[in-house]
């Protein structure tokens, strides 16, 4: 009973995870990307330290854990370079060079397209993958500032934000043709997509909202605007397949929204400048980066508070895990 009663402890705390066949290892990493130091700051969650730091390319500003599982890549914007990780091991896989200004990156569901977003450079490039290599098709010129990228469940469309020109464009996967293009409120920055493909969410950095469309039909429809609060940046899926949580990087705070009602359901305050999230794998814990304050910062759901913070690198950004939530 008591070493049941410990492993129960060490799960609900993050601290093991099952291999199965009742085997038990040691919870996999949290990895916080230091975009203005050039590396990943490798937290342990049962601790709470920092144990190492993986070097990277120049100024990396996104995390992106593949569909398989098996690598999480970090994109290096000014280093030209994409960073491939264990997210077990934190060891270094492979580095893949030619890579122009990956600023935001996504692989489709089906795993056949490799996506990028060249923030400085104003285009989004297409790559096939093979399993192990990386092979540029196209270069697709987009509007202003390409920001975050969305695909659908299907691997059919890809949607990205227009930072600087106030935009959202939808992209045909498989011609690499633009499907359509629409204006959105102030400084589109994340995005993401409802389950059922029919509803697309942008956080609006510039304003203080989350802006909804309707994407069901021939052309898209904006159908509300979530007040949630200043600079609404990025989102994670609360693991439930109905609540987003958005981060609100100038109010210093998280709201909850439900996807169905188009409603703010709760709020977290958040010290530091809140901007990429993880949500642990119970849906209790959100993890975010405090982007000015150099922390990791970590928020229970239940009590809505802070319950701690690490120290990692300058100008944290994209935090993820192997123990996640539900996408």
């Amino acid at each position: 009973m008591k070493i049941y009663s410990i492993v129960r402890a060490c799960v609900a705390l993050g601290g093991l995870w099952i291999l199965g066949n009742g085997v038990w290892a040691a919870a996999a990493p949290i990895f916080v990307l230091n975009s203005l130091e050039a590396n990943v700051s490798v937290i342990d969650p049962v601790t709470w330290t920092e144990t190492t730091r993986i070097s990277t390319g120049k100024e990396p500003h996104h995390l992106y854990l593949t569909p398989d599982e098996k690598s999480i890549i970090v994109a290096n914007a000014l280093g030209d370079t994409l960073t491939f990780v264990d997210p077990r091991t934190a060891q270094v896989q492979r580095t893949v060079r030619d890579i122009v200004d990956p600023y935001h990156l996504r692989f489709s569901p089906d795993m056949k397209w490799f996506i990028t977003a060249a923030n400085r450079l104003n285009h989004i490039d297409f790559y096939r993958w093979d399993g192990n290599n990386l092979t540029l098709v196209r270069r697709v010129a987009t509007a202003r500032t390409p920001s975050h990228l969305w695909i659908d469940s299907r691997s059919t469309t890809v949607y990205s934000t227009m930072q600087d020109s106030d935009e959202l464009v939808a992209i045909d996967i498989a011609t690499q043709a633009i499907k359509w293009r629409t204006k959105t409120g102030a400084m589109p920055a994340d995005v993401y997509g409802s389950s059922d493909d029919k509803r697309i969410f942008v956080g609006l950095t510039g304003s203080d909202s989350v802006e909804v469309f309707d994407v069901s039909g021939r052309e898209p429809v904006s159908i509300k605007k979530i007040k949630t609060g200043k600079g609404a940046h990025a989102f994670r899926a609360a693991g439930d397949g109905r609540h987003l949580y958005v981060s609100n990087r100038v109010a210093n705070s998280i709201s909850k929204i439900d996807m169905m009602t188009h409603q703010v359901v709760d709020s977290y305050p958040v010290p530091g400048g809140p901007d990429c999230m993880e949500v642990s794998a119970d849906g209790r814990f959100i993890y975010v980066s405090s982007r000015w304050a150099r922390k990791l910062t970590v928020v229970d759901t239940h009590t809505k508070k802070v319950v701690r913070q690490v120290p990692v690198g300058k100008s944290p950004h994209g935090v993820w895990t192997l123990q996640h939530a539900p996408r």
